[in-house]
């Protein structure tokens, strides 16, 4: 009847007007979803506040448990590279201030008590110059897992400003010396939590995380060969082996669908590529002999996969068509480009190009065409593997005799080592955005 009586007795005039003001105000609300183009070369960062977290049964008071829950918060979007964070001491870590004479454009607002099942967490994203708020969350859980709380409402936060979400919950694995022997680790971006996964007190190499992101491929040699192995992410407590073929077994790359991977095989004396599924059973040859053919990455849309072969001599990227195997080299600058990642949303491909002497990250067009050098800094620099959201990447740097695992955006900006750890370490992948 509602409806009977707008189109009725509402003149044509009215129904225009309150149709026009419905369809600006759905446009506003979509807009609001997306406020920052943080891909524009003109892009500056945006300055949000994050004041100390408080306890709902004192308010006014300062606890250190709402300081770092602040500073954590903080360094989360930090992270993403486009947040630039307010110095909480020039405004007293107060919820309460006058933010724009700060220059502040957001801020992030926490309150949080606790009760005999764990930890409630209310914030709250706020539009100083809209002065309103635009996000806001309630969570429980037990209290260990306030990190992943806090990290949970950060990619909320990226995803409102940026229409994508951000990748606080996403993992890196890598490959570090600290313990004596080669093993395998798990770390979250921030270096909260850092996890041995392997204990074969031997060699254990080339890491993949599974892009449903349960589970992790890798190569040990802790039996004497280089044979493939699988470890569910979920526990890290049952590991199986799934190639154990002579010669080599290396360098798994996951198709998208997490079911099949492709790997290096020397079974059959030349280093190629196999298809084998999640048990190890072959599926499909895709390189026959043609050179030594070795680190495949697969394209996100599972049509096409790059890897490296010397079959023209020296090492360089080649890009193949898996259906068809039709085959096109795409590196031509320098005569060593290894280590081929394929970004996620499939524009580029990073690898490890020898410039001048000494390894650098690079970037190419799946296509081929001219190379973009993302690292410019002295030292080797290897194995880079994208963020989930293709903004960022990670790889291993080498300086006086020290291998760290740092991170880089694409742009060529923002280099910092992630984790400050024992011995070296090298041969990081990046894992897909988990759930909480």
């Amino acid at each position: 009847m509602h409806r009977t009586f707008f189109t009725d007795h509402v003149s044509p005039l009215l129904r225009a007007l309150f149709l026009f003001a419905l369809i600006f105000l759905c446009a506003s609300q979509a807009e609001a979803r997306v406020y920052l183009d943080i891909t524009s070369p003109n892009f500056r960062k945006v300055k949000v506040a994050v004041p100390y977290f408080t306890e709902k049964p004192q308010p006014d008071k300062a606890v250190d448990s709402g300081k770092r829950m602040a500073d954590f918060m903080s360094r989360a979007l930090a992270f993403h590279g486009f947040v630039e964070i307010i110095d909480p001491t020039t405004y007293n870590g107060s919820q309460d201030w006058d933010w724009p004479s700060l220059g502040t454009e957001f801020t992030v607002l926490g309150q949080f008590e606790h009760d005999p099942s764990g930890i409630a967490i209310e914030m709250r994203l706020v539009d100083i110059h809209g002065g309103r708020m635009i996000l806001g969350r309630r969570y429980k859980g037990a209290t260990s897992k306030t990190k992943d709380i806090l990290k949970k409402f950060c990619d909320e936060v990226v995803q409102q400003l940026t229409g994508e979400p951000g990748i606080s919950l996403s993992q890196i694995a890598f490959v570090s010396n600290g313990t004596g022997a080669k093993e395998i680790y798990l770390a979250d971006v921030l270096g909260e939590e850092i996890r041995q996964v392997t204990q074969h007190e031997y060699l254990a190499v080339s890491p993949r995380i599974s892009p449903d992101g349960k589970l992790l491929a890798y190569t040990s040699y802790h039996r004497g060969n280089a044979n493939l192995y699988i470890t569910e992410l979920s526990t890290l407590r049952k590991t199986t082996p799934i190639s154990r073929r002579k010669g080599l077994n290396m360098a798994p790359s996951w198709a998208p669908d997490s079911k099949v991977m492709a790997a290096t095989l020397s079974k059959d004396n030349n280093p190629d590529l196999y298809i084998i599924d999640n048990s190890g059973n072959e599926l499909r040859r895709l390189t026959s002999g043609e050179g030594i053919n070795v680190s495949p990455s697969w394209a996100p849309d599972g049509k096409s996969m790059a890897f490296v072969s010397d079959r023209s001599g020296t090492p360089q990227v080649y890009v193949m068509d898996i259906k068809t195997k039709a085959v096109k080299r795409i590196t031509f600058l320098g005569n060593e480009n290894t280590t081929p990642n394929w970004s996620p949303k499939g524009d580029w491909i990073a690898y490890t190009g020898l410039i001048n002497g000494a390894r650098h990250v690079m970037m190419i067009k799946p296509e081929g065409g001219t190379p973009v050098q993302v690292t410019q800094s002295w030292g080797e620099h290897e194995s880079p593997c994208w963020s989930p959201d293709g903004r960022q990447i990670v790889f291993s740097r080498k300086r006086n005799n020290k291998q760290e695992i740092c991170a880089i955006f694409k742009s060529g900006a923002g280099l910092r080592t992630l984790f400050s750890l024992k011995g070296d370490q090298s041969s990081p992948q990046w894992g897909p955005r988990q759930e909480m």
